[in-house]
């Protein structure tokens, strides 16, 4: 009896199919006759109409899995016993901030939205460093609104990259793309949480790769794109046409604080090397290599009779480091690594930092004029630095430093015979502000030879509130002798 109604049913179920496929086929063909009336071809109002279509489908494939984060955190600032009253826009433009005198310290929670990326079912959602950065408290909220505590699993200043967890499990993840394949000229869109706008998406194309030198964080390898970024898109998805992860939207170039067509990327490969070793090892492990490293240049390339102008040429195996070990040599050019071709020091360097310590990889190099395959044994990088305290009552204050370590001195280019602790940040609201800059080498402090964080916490800490300190500083190639009010 149930084989006959399915028999029977069979006939209406096909005639169903060809009615919707008519009417479908009769819509389209309305459609495109409207379009023909507006004086746009059938052809072109078709292939719009598809590609409408298709970003469409991206869209809504993609937007459940960009969630909205939202952060608060406690802020010390000096209370004026003027109020307001230097707060006034008329005076702070002609006066700035000068005339605000310093009071007793207060605190208040300040809060601040970000976007994220569900890159696991399990709750692991990949943003930016920056986002979460000191953050007392962590909201996620999910595209169907539902909302989780947030915990930081562990983040990397290095890379401006963060990975936090929520306690769900079911979540919808995006799929990680291969960043390697993609091409300048691709359509890519971001999606994230401008203005806290929720889950916009904005559409563009790769307008650049490999963008270096940005001052955003240490390692850099950036994916440019016109894709509308705002702020509150920072840590949020750049994806491609077949909705794959491929990038964490970072930053923006702007003169106007908003959108001005330049926007800047992580790729998805340095964000999942760098999320793989936070969730495995509960920090980020490097690789290195143990070369000083620099760009070919022209003259460089005459002078080492090489014809290549592309790689990275090597300046200085470090002693007992895996290069040395493996006959690397001063002079050497490195044009490829694991397989991959090197385009210059920045690219080897993000290679070298990617790659797991104890792996053993092909370096290609020129060395007098042929090339050559030499095998190294990559080491772990150390990142173990010493920082001393910025909470100083003197001229001192807000002045982070730490250990001038090997990795530092390669990445400045410091001489060995520079010695001292190296500048990392200079807070607003610091005497130094203006006076001390980052990277610089402070060597000296009033008269005081310093060698190492901790003899500077030891130096600083005996200096009165309303001392003037005298500092000899290492800083673009020279010293200098400054000195510091309170």
């Amino acid at each position: 009896m149930k084989k006959r109604s399915v028999v029977l049913a069979l006939p209406l179920i096909i005639a169903g199919i060809i009615m919707g496929f008519f009417l479908t086929a009769n819509l389209d063909i309305q459609q495109l006759n409207y379009a023909q009336q507006a004086g746009v071809s059938p052809g072109t109002a078709d292939f719009l109409g598809k590609f409408s279509n298709a970003l469409s489908e991206v869209a809504e494939a993609v937007e459940p899995s960009v969630v909205n984060i939202a952060t608060t955190k406690t802020v010390t600032m000096a209370r004026s016993p003027f109020g307001d009253f230097f707060n006034d826009p008329f005076l702070k433009r002609f006066f700035g901030d000068q005339f605000g005198p310093p009071g007793r310290k207060r605190e208040y929670k300040s809060s601040a939205l970000g976007s994220g990326v569900i890159v696991s079912d399990n709750g692991y959602i990949l943003t930016n460093n920056h986002v979460v950065k000191d953050a007392d408290e962590i909201k996620v909220v999910l595209y169907d609104e539902r909302e989780f505590e947030g915990r930081v699993v562990g983040t990397d200043p290095k890379t401006d990259l963060a990975v936090i967890k929520v306690d769900a499990k079911g979540l919808p993840a995006l799929k990680i793309g291969d960043s390697g394949k993609i091409k300048v000229g691709e359509i890519v869109m971001a999606v994230g949480n401008p203005f806290a706008l929720s889950h916009t998406i904005t559409m563009g194309i790769v307008s650049a790769l490999g963008r270096s030198n940005v001052g955003i964080a240490d390692y850099e390898d950036f994916i440019q794109t016109d894709a509308a970024i705002n702020p509150g898109n920072s840590g949020g998805a750049l994806v491609n046409t077949n909705g794959e992860l491929i990038g964490i939207n970072t930053a923006i170039f702007s003169k106007s604080g908003g959108y001005m067509g330049i926007g800047f990327a992580i790729p998805s490969n340095m964000a999942k090397s760098v999320m793989d070793s936070i969730v495995t090892h509960g920090k980020v492990i490097r690789g290195w290599l143990g070369v000083s490293i620099q760009n070919l240049t022209p003259d460089l390339a005459k002078q080492f009779g090489i014809s290549e102008t592309r790689g990275a040429l090597v300046s200085e195996a470090v002693e007992d480091s895996p290069a040395a070990k493996a006959g690397l040599k001063r002079g050497d050019l490195i044009i490829g690594y694991d397989g991959k071709e090197v385009e210059d020091s920045r690219a080897l360097r993000n290679l070298v930092a990617e790659t797991l310590p104890g792996t053993t990889v092909k370096v290609k190099i020129i060395r007098d004029g042929k090339e050559k395959v030499i095998k190294v044994a990559i080491g772990k990088l150390s990142e173990a630095v010493v920082t001393a305290k910025s909470e100083y009552n003197n001229a001192m204050k807000g002045v982070h430093v730490q250990d001038l370590n090997g990795e530092i001195r390669r990445s400045l280019d410091i001489p060995k015979r520079v010695e001292g602790v190296v500048v990392t940040n200079v807070e607003a609201d610091s005497p130094s502000t203006r006076i001390l800059k980052r990277n610089d080498v402070i060597q000296e402090i009033n008269k005081n030879v310093i060698k190492s964080a901790k003899e500077y916490d030891r130096v600083v800490s005996k200096i009165g509130s309303k001392d003037i300190v005298l500092i000899l500083v290492y800083r673009g190639g020279g010293y200098i002798y400054i000195t510091i009010k309170p």
